[in-house]
């Protein structure tokens, strides 16, 4: 890895792919697409909704395709398209069928096959064991299968996406490797090295999972795994079941933006509980957002070899207060805008005030009051700039803040910081790449045995709400996800405080470091969910909400459903025309139940197992 290229943001360099009309991968724009919920078997509405995603900025439309009718009826879908003058590429999504993958690679453009079970039986759960001997049939039984396939894709120009999801490893994998990232890389590498053998470059790569801790791992472990063995293939990012509204945002821009934000990714799809044509803004804004800031000004940086960019750990830091050490992340609230609203759920930690008398407000406040209007008093802390270190030095406070950037980290500044025990840091930056910055900074830091805790500062000037949750998803998930970080602080002042609050509890349930609400892993609507998922969503989320401490997966189909919802606590899975299986944990304890029934039902469930809190 060039460490440089860690603090300064450049795009990975990859082979370039040919789909239709629109190639990906080597010096082409990073290409947006979605995925369409209607049935694949109606020609007519399934040509409106594709017509639909793609005038919304789609450069890509992708359909289910279950058999092998609904494979061979992407041709009319095709035709339907080409007659009203868009010949944006199709997509076919594969699973369980490669007779399906065979038929649709005659007639559309790309083709996405999921190792887990194009050869794989569907995954059990149970723990198989196999010799070295059996390991390597089932090896020869794929490449006997794919060969076939991958030359079929050759005469007809087809690309391919091998898509590794985290909930549809094979039994196979799962017995070797777990339930890790390397297994979904080895997963992934099974079929690549195949293609490679076969010089078969017309190939897309995606490793995908509704955790972004696990997503950003594996994606990088892929990378450096291609890398290791001369492959330059283009990467298809996403973050499954991301669920829908502000949650579905902040997952997705964590997860997908940490990955542009390291260069990595070719074309992306944000994966919402929502209307298709909604992913695709959503996902122009990141990328948008991300790729201006490419002409930064270079970063200067030491890299600390001690830090696995691999696979990083938190930070250690000293516990100042109740700040730092292994405690949960805290979150500061800018309040000088006289705005004192807060939600129960989202009630931050601290409030700076400024130069606000603290006399005005209730005691039950942590205040913080900039450093020259403070007197001592329970519950307000001094607040600092960087040109004031001295001065906090001298500050008997048993807690104080103090604002740096980069650039203030000078030898001086980094003395009194190593010996300061009673402080803690506030990590802003105004540099156009402030992701590459912040790194900078924290490596400084390490490099000079300063274990002060950090809480990450941003100002934003949106005056858009979901901007600013994208933006700030990708600028602090990066951060986060590298183990940076003892709180966040977020400046919008166009926004308002309640919003900016729950965003920061947002980007701090989406890296998994504190859980302030339920958390929902809800996947988006394809033409495999037979019910009214979104409604299904909205009536679980208005019956369960209050149950902060769970994790409820809310899946369309039984493809990734039980696999992507491994960690959640209760499952509420499709399982076939208007019926709903629960799931406790694993395990499908309630099958075929009517949807009309299945919220209720799953209420009820939570309740025998005394997960419920009125």
């Amino acid at each position: 890895m060039n460490t440089m290229n860690y603090f300064n943001y450049k795009r990975r360099s990859t082979s370039e792919v040919a789909v239709g009309n629109t190639p990906l991968g080597a010096e082409n724009p990073i290409r947006v697409q979605s995925m369409a919920n209607v049935s694949t078997m109606e020609t007519a509405d399934a040509v409106k909704q594709a017509i639909s995603i793609i005038d919304a900025g789609a450069a890509y439309v992708r359909f289910t395709a279950q058999g092998v009718r609904e494979a061979e009826n992407l041709a009319n879908i095709r035709e339907g398209l080409n007659q009203k003058g868009y010949h944006t590429p199709l997509v076919a999504d594969i699973h369980f069928n490669p007779k399906a993958a065979d038929a649709a690679a005659l007639v559309i453009e790309k083709v996405r096959i999921n190792p887990g079970n194009y050869v794989d039986s569907i995954r059990t759960f149970e723990e198989l064991t196999y010799t070295d001997a059996e390991y390597a049939a089932e090896l020869d039984k794929i490449r006997t299968r794919f060969v076939p396939f991958l030359n079929s894709c050759k005469q007809h120009q087809t690309a391919i996406r091998i898509g590794v999801n985290h909930g549809s490893l094979s039994d196979r994998i799962m017995s070797r490797y777990g339930d890790t990232p390397e297994g979904m890389v080895a997963s992934c590498m099974e079929f690549l090295r195949i293609c490679h053998e076969e010089e078969f470059n017309n190939v897309v790569i995606s490793i995908k999972a509704s955790n972004t801790v696990v997503m950003v791992r594996t994606v990088r472990l892929l990378v450096d795994t291609m890398q290791k063995e001369a492959m330059h293939y283009p990467l298809h990012l996403g973050v499954t079941e991301a669920g829908d509204g502000e949650d579905g945002r902040i997952k997705s821009a964590v997860g997908i933006g940490t990955l542009l934000m390291d260069g990595l990714g070719d074309t992306i799809r944000v994966s919402l509980s929502e209307d298709p044509e909604a992913e695709i803004p959503v996902a122009k804004t990141l990328v948008r957002y991300i790729t201006s800031q490419s002409k930064h000004p270079h970063i200067e940086a030491a890299f600390d070899a001690r830090f696995d960019r691999l696979d990083p750990l938190r930070r250690d830091s000293i516990k100042v207060d109740r700040i730092g050490g292994k405690r949960l992340p805290i979150v500061i609230s800018d309040c000088r805008n006289g705005d004192f609203e807060f939600s129960p759920i989202t009630m931050p930690d601290y409030l700076y005030i400024g130069d606000e008398n603290p006399e005005n407000l209730p005691d039950q406040f942590k205040l913080l009051v900039d450093a020259h209007y403070w007197t001592p008093r329970a519950n307000a802390y001094p607040f600092f700039i960087a040109s004031e270190a001295e001065e906090m030095a001298q500050c008997t406070a048993a807690l104080k803040f103090i604002r740096l950037t980069y650039s203030d980290l000078t030898p001086a500044t980094l003395s009194i910081l190593t010996a300061e025990k009673q402080a803690v840091i506030i990590l802003s930056t105004n540099h156009p790449y402030g992701v590459g910055e912040q790194r900078a900074a924290m490596h400084r830091l390490m490099l000079a045995g300063c274990r002060l805790p950090v809480v990450l500062h941003r100002t934003y000037s949106t005056q858009e709400c979901s901007t600013l949750q994208i933006k700030s998803g990708a600028d602090f998930g990066a951060l986060f996800l590298d183990g940076f970080g003892d709180g966040i602080m977020i400046e919008a002042e166009h926004i308002e405080n309640q919003l900016v609050d729950s965003c920061m509890f947002g980007i701090l349930q989406a890296v998994r470091l504190r859980l302030s609400k339920t958390e929902y892993i809800s996947c988006p609507s394809c033409g495999r969910t037979l019910f009214d998922l979104q409604t299904a969503i909205a009536r679980i989320k208005e019956a369960t909400s209050h149950l902060k401490e769970l994790k409820i997966g809310i899946m369309g189909c039984i493809v990734n459903g039980p696999g992507e919802m491994a960690d959640a606590d209760y499952g509420y899975v499709g399982a076939g025309r208007n019926q709903i299986s629960l799931y406790k944990g694993k395990v499908c304890v309630q099958k075929n139940i009517p949807e009309a029934e299945a919220v209720e039902r799953l209420i009820q469930l939570i309740k025998e197992n005394g997960d419920w809190k009125d």
